[in-house]
């Protein structure tokens, strides 16, 4: 399936972007410069993390009790760096996420209480040439909040259990999608995507390694979306409900 040319509202029509991702890091590796345009831009931007972390790291002598505990904090620290002090913790557990209803209407949940204009995820569909972006919690996650997104959040008649009003969000962006469609330049805002993911330091095996990698990827895809030399960009596929 060859998905529609993105079209995203401009920034300045956008208030509040909500962004849900299975586990701490998830939107650093992928969404952060992003992220960082935006709440430099004015946008208030909120982060909704599904599950508490537990299964990630490389402690292997470390008491697992305490690492939801860790992540929640390197994800905080982290989302300082890009302009993000709202952040919301579903508290799933890592490894089993499943789109089941009850994370369908926990995600609309957020939805309707921070009532976004713009919402950004991960992709349900899988990456065969990049399997890592495509964990099993990132693609369950991203599932259920496509759900969420069209129709249960905007459906007043939906989880009537819920207090929020229903909210139509009218935008979608994954990330890591197989098929791209829009490309932010995240080069003003690189430095800051960076600070943010190496806030993770349970999760770095080598730090120094991981840097240049993300280096040289962020700058592949400035290529790929034909700016200059130099420039770093992240890549999306919008779907803008008409």
């Amino acid at each position: 399936m060859t998905v529609p040319e993105g079209n995203p509202r401009p920034d300045n029509e956008i208030e509040r972007v909500l962004v849900v991702v299975a586990h701490p890091d998830d939107i650093d590796f992928g969404g952060a410069g992003t992220v960082a345009v935006w709440t430099k831009a004015g946008i208030e931007v909120h982060y909704c993390i599904v599950t508490d972390g537990q299964a990630g790291g490389f402690e292997p002598d470390r008491d697992r009790a305490d690492i939801p505990a860790v992540r929640q904090a390197e994800q905080t620290a982290a989302a300082d760096h890009v302009g993000v002090h709202d952040l919301h913790f579903l508290g799933y557990q890592d490894g089993s996420v499943e789109p089941t209803a009850e994370l369908v209407r926990d995600i609309s949940q957020v939805i309707r209480k921070v009532r976004p204009q713009r919402l950004l995820t991960q992709s349900p569909e899988r990456v065969w040439s990049r399997l890592q972006v495509s964990h099993p919690d990132h693609l369950a996650t991203a599932e259920a909040t496509v759900r969420a997104f069209y129709p249960a959040a905007g459906n007043p008649y939906a989880y009537t259990d819920l207090d929020e009003d229903a909210w139509d969000v009218g935008e979608l962006w994954m990330m890591d999608h197989p098929e791209s469609n829009h490309y932010v330049d995240i080069t003003d805002t690189f430095d800051q995507k960076m600070a943010a993911l190496m806030s993770h330091t349970s999760q770095h095996r080598d730090p120094d390694g991981l840097r240049d990698g993300i280096r040289a990827n962020f700058a592949r895809v400035a290529t790929a979306a034909g700016l200059p030399p130099n420039h770093y960009a992240e890549s999306f596929t919008v779907i803008r409900m008409r």
